[in-house]
């Protein structure tokens, strides 16, 4: 096997509620003014990710997961498991909730539960997400929607950048106007409708709701999730780990000067969110920008990064160790 980064190719989603900081942050070639999505590491169906170089230059991430599982410690699992987004929400996004994996699998065909997590990259002043909601049982919660009681349903939360939320299936949830947030999710695009402010979709009807499938899955009462931030300082640099749950774990390394590491996972997907510097392996170095989006496959052991950047890496929460019976 090469021992080599891939980097990979986003691919951007227009959305109604979509704006144009994907270029001005980044400087991405985006579709237009209303593009609300960056798929950074993504092998779903609908929005595959490109290898932008190296000895896999020009597939897809599901061919190489389809035909090169080794790359990725021939991890047990059918599809690629986890997407990588990041998201400009020009506008409101939905009132929303996901099922978990045995409510997709069966409504869904065969789709992925989505248990997911922001890292909110920046926001305006003020600016707030929706998390959770105030119903105590299932009837009151169906009774507040039924009645547009959203101001009394709905739990707003002010948001500041570097601010972390982790949202398991069955969280209902909103991103709000004026933020710019980097999403780890599973590999799912099942999201039920409960509320979308009464907008139209380009053909003039009211944006599709999906109240009873929402009803089935939206936990209640909501339950917040206490998840406490691990720090390490490791040297002049930090390393924090925001979540480590059934799905996934997401960390930020903020690097300064050098930040020297062995990985233990199976593979990592890496976003460059500020910064640039240099991407050192055993074999090679690769300069890296703000916008660089990658996968640290399973036989790159050790490596560094140096420089001034700040990134967000994840995997599967399941470890190389625990594979090997560690």
């Amino acid at each position: 096997m090469v021992k080599e980064p891939l980097f990979l190719q986003p691919v951007f989603q227009e959305r109604i509620w979509g704006g144009a900081k994907l270029r001005e942050k980044y400087n991405y070639e985006i579709p237009s003014d209303l593009t609300g999505e960056c798929w950074a590491i993504s092998a779903h169906p609908n929005g595959q990710s490109i290898i932008r170089s190296g000895e896999y230059k020009g597939l897809t991430l599901e061919e190489l997961w389809d035909n090169y599982r080794e790359l990725f410690g021939n991890y047990d699992s059918e599809r690629f498991p986890l997407l990588t987004k990041i998201l400009d929400a020009n506008d409101d996004l939905s009132v929303q909730v996901h099922p978990d994996d045995d409510y997709a699998s069966k409504y869904e065909n065969g789709e992925l539960g989505k248990s997911e997590c922001w890292y909110v990259i920046d926001c305006e002043k003020n600016a707030e997400i929706i998390i959770g909601h105030h119903a105590q049982t299932k009837e009151s919660f169906i009774e507040k929607i039924n009645n547009g009681q959203w101001n009394q349903l709905l739990r707003r939360i002010k948001i500041k950048p570097g601010d972390f939320f982790y949202i398991p299936s069955g969280t209902l949830h909103a991103i709000c106007k004026g933020t710019l947030i980097l999403e780890t999710q599973q590999s799912s695009d099942t999201t039920y409708r409960v509320y979308d402010y009464n907008r139209f979709d380009q053909n003039g009807n009211l944006r599709e709701l999906h109240l009873e499938k929402a009803s089935d899955v939206t936990t209640v009462p909501y339950k917040e999730n206490n998840i406490k931030p691990i720090i390490r300082k490791m040297g002049k640099s930090t390393m924090t780990t925001f979540v480590e749950e059934k799905y996934f774990t997401v960390c930020k390394w903020d690097v300064h000067n050098q930040l020297e590491m062995k990985q233990h996972q199976y593979f990592m997907l890496v976003s460059v969110i500020e910064g640039e510097g240099i991407l050192r392996t055993e074999q090679q170095q690769y300069t890296i920008h703000k916008g660089d989006h990658f996968i640290l496959p399973y036989n790159i052991d050790c490596f560094s990064v140096v420089g001034d950047v700040q990134i967000i890496a994840s995997h599967p929460s399941l470890s190389k160790r625990e594979q090997m019976g560690e």
